[in-house]
C-alpha cells in the first residue's frame, strides 16, 4: 500500500478507532470521491484499513467486499400513496404457502403497533409505509430502512416496526433502520427503547436486537463525540470524510534514489526531513517481552540482522540521532521484494486483499495505545544500526566536501 492507499487505509483504521470494535462500519463514499476510480480504490483500502463492508456495489463485485447499505431518501418520497404499488405480494418465506396481500398485512400490523407505542396512526406518512412495503417485498432479507424522511418517532419508526412485524409473521428477519439526521445518539437511545417495547408486547425476542444504523458526514471527531454519549448504534456508515480523507488530503510519499551500481546516494537537503538516508536497506521490526513492537531498526542490506535478547546499539532518526542500546524479544525483517525491474519475482505473489486486511488489524492491534492516541500519539521509534549511520555520516561529510 502506497501514496493514497496507505492515506485511505490509515484514514480508515482511525476511523476504526474512534468507532471502537463493538461497532460495524461501512463505507458509503462513493459520490464524494475523486472519480468512479477514485471511488473503487477508496473502497478498496477502506476495507483493509478496518471497514466492514461498502456500499459500493462494483467494489463487492471486483474485490470480493462485503456489500452493505440501505435506501436513499429519494427512494422513499418518490412514492406518495399505497395506490402507486404495482406489486403489494410477497410469499412467506418457507416457500409452501401461497402469496400473501403484504400491504393488508402490514396495515394490519400498523394499527397494532401504532396502538402500542401511543402513536396516532394519522400522523404516519402513507407514502413512506408504501416505500417501506415495496423495498420490503424486494428484500425480505436485508429490510434495513432510512426512518427520517419525515418524522423518526412519529412516521418512520411505527412504519418500521409495522414491515418488519409483518415480514416476522411470513417467516422473515428485518435488519434494522438508518438515521441520517437530528441527534443521532439521543435517537438511537429512544429508538432502541421502542424496539424493546415491541419485542416484549409482540414476543419477538429479535426485535430488541434489531440493528440502528447512522450516517449524515460522520467525521472523526463526531465519532468520538458519539462515543462519549450514550447511544445504541451500531453501525455507522463513513462517506466524504473518509474518502476524500478530510484532516490530511495527500500524503508525502516520494520514491528516493539511495544506491546506483552498488554505490551509496545522499540528498543534502537545506530541510533535515527532506535528506535521504543512502545505502540499499533492510527493516527489521523489535518487539518487547510482552510482544509489543518497540522500534523499527534500519540496517544495510548486507548487515547481520539483529538478534533476539543480545544488545544492539541504535540511533534514533532526528537531528541530533540520539544514540541508544536495546534488547529485543523479538525480531522480524519487514522487507519483501513485491516488484524488481519492473516484475513481480516468481518467487512472490501479492498478498490478496483479504490477508492484507487481517495483517493490518494485526498490527494496528499489536502497536501500544500510546501510539494509537488519534489526539496526542507518542511518535513511533525508528532508527537506524552503527554501521548505517557511520555511513550517512561519511557521504554527507563528502557531500559537503565537493
Amino acid at each position: 500500500m502506497l501514496l493514497f492507499s496507505s492515506l485511505v487505509g490509515t484514514n480508515a483504521a482511525r476511523f476504526r478507532l474512534a468507532a471502537g470494535s463493538d461497532k460495524k462500519l461501512i463505507e458509503m463514499g462513493l459520490r464524494r470521491a475523486q472519480g468512479c476510480d477514485g471511488g473503487l480504490s477508496a473502497s478498496k483500502y477502506s476495507y483493509m484499513g478496518g471497514f466492514d463492508s461498502t456500499s459500493n456495489v462494483l467494489a463487492g463485485k471486483l474485490f470480493g467486499i462485503p456489500v452493505a447499505g440501505s435506501v436513499a431518501h429519494s427512494y422513499v418520497s418518490s412514492i406518495s400513496s399505497p395506490d402507486e404499488l404495482k406489486c403489494r405480494t410477497l410469499k412467506p418465506a418457507n416457500k409452501q404457502e401461497g402469496e400473501v396481500d403484504f400491504l393488508l398485512l402490514t396495515q394490519s400490523c400498523l394499527r397494532k403497533v401504532c396502538q402500542v407505542l401511543k402513536v396516532p396512526q394519522a400522523e404516519t406518512n402513507l407514502g413512506e409505509l408504501a416505500a417501506f412495503v415495496s423495498y420490503a417485498i424486494a428484500f425480505p432479507w436485508n429490510f434495513l430502512m432510512v426512518v427520517d424522511t419525515y418524522s423518526v418517532l412519529m412516521s418512520g419508526v411505527p412504519n418500521f416496526c409495522a414491515v418488519a412485524l409483518a415480514l416476522h409473521q411470513l417467516g422473515y428477519q428485518a435488519v434494522g433502520v438508518r438515521l441520517d439526521s437530528g441527534n443521532l445518539a439521543r435517537l438511537s437511545v429512544q429508538i432502541r427503547k421502542i424496539f424493546q417495547v415491541c419485542s416484549k408486547q409482540f414476543e419477538i425476542p429479535e426485535f430488541a436486537k434489531l440493528s440502528i444504523a447512522v450516517s449524515n458526514s460522520i467525521s472523526e471527531h463526531s465519532l468520538k463525540l458519539l462515543a462519549q454519549e450514550e447511544n445504541e448504534v451500531n453501525v455507522v456508515g463513513v462517506g466524504t470524510h473518509l474518502v476524500t480523507c478530510t484532516r490530511q488530503p495527500s500524503l508525502g510519499c516520494v520514491y528516493k534514489l539511495v544506491q546506483v551500481n552498488d554505490v551509496p546516494c545522499f540528498k543534502l537537503s537545506e530541510d533535515e526531513e527532506k535528506a535521504t538516508i543512502p545505502g540499499s536497506k533492510t527493516v527489521y521490526r523489535l518487539n518487547d517481552g510482552n510482544g509489543r513492537p518497540f522500534l523499527d531498526l534500519m540496517t544495510l542490506q548486507d548487515e547481520p540482522p539483529p538478534e533476539s535478547r543480545k544488545e544492539v546499539k541504535i540511533y534514533k532518526l532526528g537531528p541530533e540521532f540520539e544514540t541508544d542500546v536495546v534488547i529485543p524479544e523479538q525480531v522480524t525483517c519487514l522487507h519483501r521484494i513485491y516488484f524488481k525491474n519492473g516484475q513481480v519475482p516468481s518467487d512472490q505473489f501479492l498478498p490478496s486483499i483479504n490477508v492484507t486486511r487481517s495483517h493490518a488489524q494485526r498490527s494496528l492491534h499489536s502497536l501500544g495505545q500510546e501510539h494509537k492516541d488519534l489526539e496526542n500519539p507518542r511518535p513511533y521509534t525508528v532508527a537506524m544500526t552503527e554501521k548505517l549511520h557511520s555511513l550517512l555520516t561519511n557521504v554527507k561529510r563528502t557531500s559537503l566536501l565537493q
